[in-house]
């Protein structure tokens, strides 16, 4: 802010000169998602956490979950099906990939749900348009916004909410996040958290402004004192976060690093509800076999530890995670030893608050459509279920119809 800027000029815009030229992208969105809720009160009730992790590139739903009992499965993929002798059984006919012995742990313990052959109606096999139709949770594109936006927007109808209640981290914000009144703030990691207010100068001057002086009930006033809550917000946080150290001992790899962050955010942030995760390379149209099992070894490993590391803290109770892809992958291997973009695919929720188990019939490879594992279950049936048990939302209102939620949450 230039010494020339006086405390008049500041004012004089209506006080959005006070979000828009002097302060941070992410203050500016929050404060101005913030005016438009002043008139709510209360808080929010419950307590539980939602951890949604990404798998981008349309994750290979059948050497993830193997369906190794099934003859089928070998004749489709004869040179890339996982031998049955390398498969972490779960059940007489299904197992997981070698590479998940993490996850293949938790599952032991009663803690994984898998949901298995998850779609939609006439699936799109483009990475980003059926990531788009997930992430808006609108095959038909009829909703604005996203899944997680609306439900926030929802919660504002009845609430006030903390700015820090949902967290992306992502260098662009993910559709799922996006809101019509609700803002989440997104940042590609916690160094970059950070460095959001700036130093301590800077934030010197972001709290000048708004304290300078505005009449009570004016614009200008309301905008000072949205942007001053999410600058109290993001401020504590960041005080909080240096706080904490964790025990648990993460891989380097992007999962090892982004779960680590993510219990690094729980631990520290009571008031937060959401945080979303994505990580890439599951796009495996070529020599997949190596490269899938790297991927989803990193996967395991990081949730194995995470949810350790949420049991240490007296955290495992509150918090669950939802595991997606855009979309699985052809029943066939390619020329490639690969696969193509195909359909459905398993979904997994991981937590103390899951019923464990497989859920859902076993994919009928005898009875392919157009080459894919046909859906026997709607992904809006997860969400419906997640928003209804777990984050205290209104599955009719945030999907625009009413879906049957699939019984995987614990009474």
């Amino acid at each position: 802010m230039s010494n020339a800027l006086s405390r008049r000029e500041v004012l004089k815009g209506g006080g959005m000169i006070a979000v828009g030229l002097v302060a941070p992208k992410w203050l500016s969105s929050i404060a101005k998602a913030d005016v438009l809720r002043q008139a709510k009160g209360g808080n929010p009730t419950g307590d539980t956490v939602l951890v949604v992790c990404q798998l981008s590139g349309g994750n290979d739903g059948l050497n993830t979950v193997v369906p190794y009992a099934s003859r089928a499965y070998y004749k489709l993929r004869p040179m890339i099906g996982i031998p049955e002798n390398k498969v972490l059984k779960i059940s007489a006919e299904m197992g997981f990939n070698p590479g998940l012995t993490g996850l293949a742990e938790l599952y032991h313990q009663g803690k994984v749900a898998v949901i298995q052959n998850v779609g939609y109606p006439e699936p799109n096999r483009s990475h980003f348009k059926s990531m788009e139709i997930w992430q808006s949770a609108s095959p038909d594109s009829k909703l604005r916004y996203g899944w997680i936006g609306r439900h926030f927007d929802e919660q504002l109808s009845h609430h006030s909410l903390n700015p820090v209640v949902a967290l992306g981290l992502s260098t662009e914000q993910p559709l799922a996040l996006a809101g019509q009144s609700s803002s989440i703030p997104c940042f590609a990691s916690l160094a970059d958290l950070r460095n959001m207010i700036g130093d301590p100068d800077a934030e010197r001057m972001l709290r000048d402004i708004q304290g300078a002086d505005a009449m009570v009930g004016s614009p200008t006033r309301a905008v000072q004192n949205a942007s001053k809550s999410a600058l109290d917000a993001v401020s504590i946080l960041q005080k909080q976060l240096a706080g904490y150290k964790s025990q648990s001992t993460y891989g380097t790899d992007s999962f090892g690093s982004g779960f680590k962050q993510i219990a690094q955010l729980i631990a520290s942030s009571p008031a937060t509800r959401v945080v979303y995760f994505q990580a890439g390379g599951f796009d495996t149209h070529a020599r997949q076999v190596e490269t899938h099992q790297r991927l989803l070894q990193q996967f395991g490993n990081a949730i194995g530890t995470f949810q350790k590391e949420m049991e240490a803290i007296g955290k495992a109770d509150k918090v669950v995670t939802l595991v997606f892809s855009e979309f699985g992958r052809r029943a066939q291997e390619n020329a490639s030893l690969g696969t193509d973009h195909g359909a459905a695919a398993p979904m997994f929720l991981v937590g103390n608050s899951i019923k464990g188990g497989l859920h859902g019939p076993i994919p009928d490879l005898e009875n392919l459509k157009d080459g894919d594992i046909p859906h026997t279950h709607d992904f809006r049936e997860v969400y419906a279920a997640t928003l209804e048990k777990w984050m205290g939302g209104d599955p009719q209102t945030v999907l625009g119809n009413s879906f049957s939620p699939v019984d995987v949450f614990k009474a």
